[in-house]
């Protein structure tokens, strides 16, 4: 089930009660690094997902201590790491990762989670085992029956476009929250011990040039780290700040044209990036592909990509990623990407003071005004929800709330904000796009301003150095002047849009329409007037696109992991054929 995600090895251990499976992606140490892994004393075994970055900094540190790694992989510092601090040497390390380290000593088994939530990794918690998985794919056929569906989980994706928090949508089944690890002693006792939080991030009392000093220092070291690779990587250019001072940091350390990849649509009346994104390019020197997708490429990925992703998420770049990471993939094995740098350096409207805000913050108190309202209309709530999802819609911000609140009292709104959509967003929404749309295909992500480095960062720096006026991203911008035209710099933030609302039109709206009224998962959940009502407003207004492709993506996402068994879907489907 995970073979998707690790085509280039296999390897299984089983130890008396234990069973550690590992499906490689090789990146490092290609000949040397098969796993499981053993420990330097033998005493404990390992498989590992992602990469750990300081790596060779923390051979020097091991070696001194008399340890000697067997292989070159860098998932061997976990190990070494464990070896001599236990459980408090995960906080040596730094990178992407999920891992399961077997302690033959007491028998117990450590489960450990990245600081940002990069790499995924869920756990169910049965009645006689605990079983653990990078996807929930690959959890389904070890339960003893079909999980029950968590209504507020559903709600979430429906309102949020995520759900988010330990629970996933299926009930039993948890995600394993980023800077957390998990120890499971034999008889399945756990304890969760958190070794990371944001929330120890102090305000900095800083200026713009000393800021700009700290950072040029801070994030050399990380491109640098980030770049160690045995093989080939590019990079998906959006045209947006980030994917830009990444292409800008990564050829000029580079000794061949980076591969860039970078998107639009066809026959589109919105306004894409491909352009700028095609002109950075040139200017850089990098060999680039544009691609321009049709609404039938688009459409046709859209079941592969609710298989990719496991969980319910309506992120209509899903689509344009999925498609960039398989021609990616055809040439590489690794792909850089711009998520994290508007949640580290305050780039979204949405954190910007305003009147607005204060409003909201009055008629829906809780969350100082951010994050207040959901996708669909109260109206359209009540004629489409069914009962448990009515029910169920009255908690769908509580997870906002809960870590707004549980912020330290002299932060500002605006690290609030960013602290908000780090710990709910970030993990379970762009890096969930991020990590499963590339590994669907066996390539890597990696997202330097998702570095927990770069995060504390950004965090700690003075509202007036994060938003000035209308524009956010004030120090990165300033950071980047020398690095890219002001024109590019200056150019108004526009997100990654997907024409979803003009496209979905005409005769596949026609069809849509019959088969999600039919359908026994969409009745089951929904109102069948409720879904009619949305057709016709999507039919006659095109005011109902957002709210029809969640039911949608619903309808498939159930009849590919509820109505099972699960089957793997082809990269190019007509979506229609899978409501039923």
């Amino acid at each position: 089930m995970l073979r998707h995600r690790g085509p280039d090895d296999f390897g299984i251990h089983v130890e008396g009660p234990l069973g550690l499976v590992h499906t490689r992606l090789s990146i490092v140490d290609l000949k040397g690094g098969h796993q499981p892994l053993e420990g330097p004393d033998g005493q404990q075994v390992l498989v590992a997902n992602g990469e750990i970055y300081n790596d060779p900094e923390l051979r020097e540190v091991h070696a001194h201590r008399g340890i000697q790694p067997r292989t070159r992989s860098d998932s061997e510092s976990i190990l070494h790491a464990y070896a001599l601090k236990g459980i408090d040497g995960v906080a040596d390390l730094h990178g992407m990762f999920a891992f399961a380290l077997f302690d033959r000593r007491d028998g117990s088994l450590l489960l450990g989670r990245d600081r940002i939530g990069i790499k995924p990794l869920f756990v169910a918690r049965l009645q006689d085992r605990i079983a653990f998985a990078s996807e929930i794919k690959a959890l389904l056929p070890l339960l003893p029956r079909q999980p029950d569906l968590e209504p507020g989980a559903i709600a979430q994706f429906l309102e949020n476009q995520f759900s988010t928090g330990p629970h996933t949508v299926f009930r039993g089944i948890e995600r394993l929250e980023p800077g957390t690890c998990l120890r499971i002693s034999p008889d399945l006792d756990c304890q969760s011990v958190r070794y990371w939080s944001a929330l120890n991030v102090k305000t900095q009392d800083i200026g713009l040039e000393e800021a700009t000093e700290t950072f040029e220092s801070l994030f050399n070291k990380v491109i640098r780290e980030h770049m160690r690779a045995d093989v080939p990587f590019g990079l998906f250019l959006s045209g947006g700040l980030d994917s830009s001072i990444l292409a800008s940091e990564l050829t000029r350390r580079m000794n061949t044209p980076l591969q860039t990849f970078s998107v639009g649509f066809k026959g589109a009346r919105m306004d894409d990036e491909l352009d700028a994104a095609t002109a950075l390019a040139k200017r850089l020197g990098t060999h680039h592909t544009p691609m321009e997708l049709t609404r039938d490429q688009v459409f046709g990925r859209l079941v592969h990509s609710i298989w990719a992703a496991d969980e319910l998420m309506r992120d209509y770049a899903n689509l344009p990623t999925s498609l960039l990471s398989e021609t990616a993939a055809r040439d590489l094995k690794v792909v850089f990407s711009g998520e994290g740098g508007d949640e580290a350096f305050a780039g979204y409207r949405r954190y910007r003071p305003s009147m607005e805000r204060r409003l909201k913050a009055l008629l829906r108190p809780g969350s100082g005004g951010f994050r207040t309202r959901g996708q669909w209309s109260g109206r359209q709530a009540s004629r489409t929800f069914g009962p448990a999802l009515h029910r169920a819609i009255k908690e769908t911000r509580q997870p906002f709330i809960n870590a707004w609140q549980g912020t330290p009292g002299y932060w500002s709104d605006i690290q609030r904000s960013q602290y908000t959509d780090l710990t709910t967003a970030l993990p379970d929404n762009l890096l969930v796009k991020t990590d499963r749309m590339t590994m669907g295909f066996g390539l890597e992500g990696r997202v330097p301003f998702c570095d927990h480095r770069i995060i504390e960062f950004g965090l700690s720096l003075p509202d007036e150095l994060k938003i000035r006026g209308r524009e956010g991203k004030h120090f990165l911008k300033h950071w980047a002047e020398s690095r890219l035209p002001a024109t590019h710099l200056r150019q108004p933030k526009r997100g990654f849009h997907v024409p979803i609302g003009e496209w979905l039109q005409g005769e596949f709206l026609d069809r849509l329409g019959k088969r999600l009224t039919n359908n026994r998962a969409v009745n089951e959940w929904f109102r069948p007037e409720g879904i009619s009502a949305l057709i016709e407003n999507q039919r006659r207004f095109g005011t109902a696109s957002r709210e029809l492709w969640c039911v949608m993506q619903f309808a498939i996402w159930h009849r590919l992991f509820v109505e099972g068994p699960i089957q793997v879907p082809r990269t190019f489907e007509d979506p229609l054929d899978w409501i039923i």
